[in-house]
């Protein structure tokens, strides 16, 4: 481009600036201009360097700090699936004898018993009483004495017989079962019931009429700790109204031989691990059930701390009920995991603890030694790069004056050059400056505005497309400028009564030099890839409906088998925040699952009695079958490498042999679906299992057979999203499962 003066001359050499006073060397190139006192060229290098020191080792402690954070997680979801197993077994517990105890109150004999026995005992109090009624009354309560007394050996609210007392003596009756009077009076107990007084009954009669009650817990007479259970009991063919309640039936019993040992998880393998029951008491926390401590043994309600107790964590668990911490300290001053759970019957709160030293000590050692060496691979990195930028900065200052030389030349020709390479695609491309003017437009951009790139350069986007076509891309660059980053977006639009799907990329060129906060987009018409997509999306649903249909059809044992598989999958797989490609892929697969068993003989799919090894070992083979029928149809995910591997278990023991984290995530999610959905179906050989059962069946196997990651996003989708309900709104004909 020839403008004025502006010419090289005829050494080619570039152009003297306007008022230097010409000369060769003169302008850009002119070394007698006055120095800095600081050389920036050298000065940036190490300003540079160490940033970059600073970078790294801020990498490394972050680093260090998400591996810690990864395990504190793990054993955060460990103790959760323990706490919350252990809570729901003592609501159970707490729950199945308020269940007892209503069955007496549902017994309309005693119902009618009752009231007979109390208009009995009206009648006395004004002498009318008919000496026959009297008779009457001790016979119902004589069955009403036999009732309780064979209840409570039935339901544990009959006395420990293998109490030790001392000779002569007659033991202390603690534990059984009465019924009262709205007023407190007794009107029947089962034998050996405990007397009537004190803080039992007290507490009866601060339960209001309507309403079911579980004392607070308490040393009985022996020193052993109690619960008193308290139920209405309403007139015979009443409404269950408090005005129609007629007495109470009212429950002592001796807790610790049920209710403690719930405390312990079965199959637990922590050395140090701590379950107890809380309660707060104003400023302090009393521990109501024992700890086998060898240094510091706790016996029921034999011990209460301070709430305000630097970081204890009993204060911890029953301040944040449900939360998760790893910087506690437990009764004895040792460091501590802590969570907690809370009770909706009583004010308890479940605590689970383990010895921090146990949980994290090994991992702190193994990551303190990763960081040391972490540290000195960047502080040799640092010396290499030291040394190797010394060496080079002198090579590239005497390379940088002529390769300077020839950059005004080129940068006209570059110009020139991406004009052409722009105009040459099929692509709109522009740049839009901070005011949203074109600042750059190729030829596909000007056509469609049917301008020249001349004519649109200075031009807002606003005028040149209208207000409404232009807002999308000012919209865009405004994102764009505010994130600092690209944005990709995709629009449909109608054009000529066709849906037209284009994909705009936007590109801050802030940084580059003389660009500011101008904006580089690149827009594509990508209809027919889209479209292309989506059929081929409906075409391959289309093919794993018929699939499945095609299954279903052949092995009417198995129908609806591979469904319920896809539909845990996929929830699992989202419980877990995978990308939508990986929940597709575990669906797919999911359905895809059973495939295999149309190359299996109908008589053996529907064969009834039991199958030969042989039988057996090719229905256990249809998954690898269904996998083989696949292998040629192309995925958007890892659909056939995921059937492959779905009999494959995580301590490498199963078909083929991997194990851990080499096995794709999606076969580990499907491995755990069709368990589940195999467990809670019916067989042949046996009905379907609980969905707890199955559940329960699953944490054992975590570790050895399955991901214990999948097992508790499972667990979570069944408990907190429904997943409970979804299950048992499926569907669970008998089945063959593989």
């Amino acid at each position: 481009m020839t403008i004025g003066s502006d010419q090289p001359d005829s050494h080619g050499n570039p152009p003297s600036p306007a008022g230097s006073g010409g000369g060769q060397n003169a302008g850009l190139f002119d070394d007698t201009r006055a120095r800095p006192k600081f050389d920036f060229r050298i000065l940036f290098p190490i300003l540079l360097l160490a940033l970059l020191a600073v970078a790294g080792i801020w990498a490394i402690n972050q680093f260090v700090r998400q591996e810690q954070q990864q395990e504190q997680t793990q054993w955060q979801v460990r103790m959760g699936i323990i706490a919350d197993s252990r809570a729901a077994e003592v609501s159970r517990w707490l729950d199945r004898q308020t269940k007892d105890l209503m069955g007496i109150a549902d017994n309309e004999s005693v119902q009618l018993y009752v009231s007979s026995i109390a208009e009995f005992n009206a009648a006395a109090t004004t002498g009318k009483q008919d000496p026959n009624q009297q008779d009457e009354s001790a016979g119902f309560k004589e069955y009403l004495r036999n009732l309780l007394t064979v209840t409570a050996e039935r339901t544990g609210f009959s006395s420990n017989k293998s109490q030790p007392v001392k000779a002569n003596e007659q033991p202390a009756s603690v534990t059984g079962l009465l019924i009262t009077d709205m007023q407190g009076g007794l009107i029947a107990t089962s034998a050996d019931a405990p007397p009537f007084d004190g803080q039992v009954k007290d507490f009866v009669l601060n339960v209001r009429a309507g309403d079911t009650g579980i004392s607070p817990m308490y040393l009985n007479s022996r020193g052993n700790p109690s619960l008193v259970f308290v139920v209405p009991l309403y007139a015979v063919q009443s409404d269950n109204a408090a005005t129609s309640q007629i007495g109470r039936i009212v429950g002592v019993k001796e807790i610790g031989n049920e209710l403690f040992p719930l405390l312990r998880q079965p199959g637990e393998t922590s050395q140090t691990a701590v379950t107890a029951l809380l309660q707060r008491n104003g400023d302090k926390v009393v521990y109501l059930s024992p700890i086998a401590d060898e240094k510091q043994p706790i016996s029921p309600l034999g011990l209460e701390m301070d709430i305000a107790t630097p970081k204890l964590d009993a204060a911890f668990a029953v301040e944040k009920v449900n939360s998760f911490a790893t910087d506690r300290r437990d009764y004895g001053a040792k460091d501590v995991l802590v969570t907690s759970r809370n009770l909706s019957q009583v004010p308890w709160v479940l605590m689970y603890t383990v010895s921090y030293q146990e949980a994290l000590g090994a991992a702190d050692a193994r990551f303190r030694q990763l960081a040391t060496y972490l540290g000195l691979a960047l502080l040799i990195l640092a010396i290499a790069i030291i040394a190797v930028w010394r060496h080079g900065s002198s090579r590239r200052a005497s390379l940088a004056a002529a390769q300077f030389k020839s950059v005004a030349r080129k940068f006209e020709e570059q110009k020139e050059l991406l004009q052409l390479v722009t105009d040459s695609q099929p692509t709109s491309i522009f740049i839009l400056d901070s005011q949203n003017r074109y600042r750059f437009a190729n030829a596909q951009t000007a056509r469609q505005a049917n301008l020249s790139s001349g004519d649109l350069l200075g031009k807002e986007v606003n005028a040149v497309l209208g207000p409404a076509a232009a807002k999308r891309y000012v919209d865009l660059s405004k994102q764009v400028r505010e994130l600092g980053t690209s944005i990709t977006d995709v629009a449909r639009q109608e054009q000529d009564n066709k849906l037209k799907v284009v994909q705009t990329e936007q590109i801050p060129l802030r940084g580059h030099a003389g660009m500011g906060d101008d904006v580089l987009t690149v827009e594509r018409d990508i209809t027919d890839v889209v479209t292309e997509r989506e059929r081929r999306s409906r075409t391959l649903q289309q093919l794993v409906k018929t699939l499945v249909e095609v299954v279903d059809k052949r092995d009417p044992f198995a129908a609806n088998h591979s469904t319920r598989v896809a539909a845990v999958a996929r929830a699992t797989a989202v419980e877990m925040g995978l990308t939508e490609t990986e929940i597709e892929t575990a669906e797919i697969a999911g359905n895809l699952l059973n495939l295999g068993k149309i190359l299996i003989p109908s008589d053996l799919l529907a064969k009834t009695s039991n199958l030969t090894q042989d039988e057996l070992n090719l229905v256990r083979n249809s998954i690898q079958m269904s996998a083989d029928l696949l292998r040629d149809i192309e995925f958007d995910g890892p659909v056939v490498d995921t059937l492959r591997q779905a009999q494959a278990r995580w301590d490498g023991t199963g078909t083929p042999a991997l194990a851990g984290e080499e096995i794709l995530v999606t076969a580990r999610i499907i491995a755990v679906a069709n368990a589940l959905v195999g467990m809670t179906s019916n067989r042949a050989f046996r009905a379907a299992l609980d969905i707890d059962d199955a559940i329960e069946r699953l944490l054992k196997d975590s570790g050895k057979a399955f991901d214990r990651r999948v097992i508790a996003a499972l667990v979570n989708y069944i408990d907190n999203h429904g997943g409970r309900a979804d299950l048992g709104a499926m569907s669970m004909p008998q089945e063959a499962t593989v």
